[in-house]
């Protein structure tokens, strides 16, 4: 009997009230075909004194994926949980379809303010459902000028897992989806999803700001993608002929 398949996901970490939770959008079927894209790295720019290495680099090279994944609430209806199945029926593919389309959304741009800061005169007083809770709000006071800095916002790291020798931090570049058939209430029942994923370097992990609670495990997980690349490549010298290397003049 044949193993059953592991099916690629991606995974995030959204915020709750109480602790972060994974969101994790598995792959109803795994893509036939992925391209999996290399950029080489900066070399250095023409106001900078000329490097007289032509091999020296700045960062690691850009790396990426795209890929389309297909969804079907009818297989779903007929071979899943009773709860996926009952969400199918009730929805289509539409919730599979919105978690993708929040993987491009800001985590707070409907849970709360904007990241930055707003120095004017201003006091609110909130009372919450009439039940006698109440908050006070207050804001710094600059009687000189008002200042304000540019509001800034942050989509969620992602983890695009597909299979144990391949777990690496993601940003979801581009999303387009693709509906094809509809239920009696217009809800998409079969959809195709064509993604683009910019992977994540050390560097650039290290510069996302505030506290992104799936940080720490995207830095862990490029480590280790990173060190078993590092471990095949050396596996792959028992490829090495006798032929090809007799033609290397050494």
């Amino acid at each position: 009997m044949a193993g059953k398949f592991i099916k690629g996901a991606l995974v995030e970490f959204m915020p709750t009230f109480l602790v972060p939770l994974p969101n994790v959008i598995q792959f109803q079927y795994n893509p036939e075909t992925m391209t999996h894209t290399w950029t080489q790295a900066e070399t250095s720019s023409a106001k900078e004194q000329p490097i007289s290495d032509p091999l020296a680099i700045r960062n690691v090279p850009g790396e990426s994926f795209s890929f389309t994944i297909m969804m079907d609430a009818n297989d779903t209806i007929a071979d899943g949980s009773a709860v996926t199945a009952g969400l199918a029926q009730a929805s289509g593919v539409y919730s599979r379809l919105a978690a993708l389309e929040m993987l491009l959304y800001p985590t707070n741009a409907f849970g709360g303010g904007l990241l930055g800061s707003v120095s004017v005169s201003a006091s609110a007083s909130i009372n919450v459902g009439g039940g006698g809770v109440s908050a006070s709000v207050g804001v710094s006071v600059n009687t000189t000028a008002a200042s304000r800095s540019v509001p800034q916002s942050q989509v969620p790291t992602v983890l695009f897992v597909w299979g144990p020798g391949r777990i690496v931090p993601v940003r979801i570049t581009n999303l387009t989806i693709t509906e094809k058939l509809y239920d009696s209430t217009l809800n998409p029942i079969h959809a195709e999803a064509q993604l683009s994923l910019k992977v994540l370097t050390l560097e650039e992990l290290n510069a996302i700001s505030g506290q992104d609670p799936l940080n720490e495990i995207a830095k862990t997980a490029y480590t280790y993608s990173q060190g078993l690349r590092q471990t095949l490549a050396l596996a792959n010298l028992a490829n090495a002929t006798e032929s090809i290397i007799g033609m290397l003049p050494v």
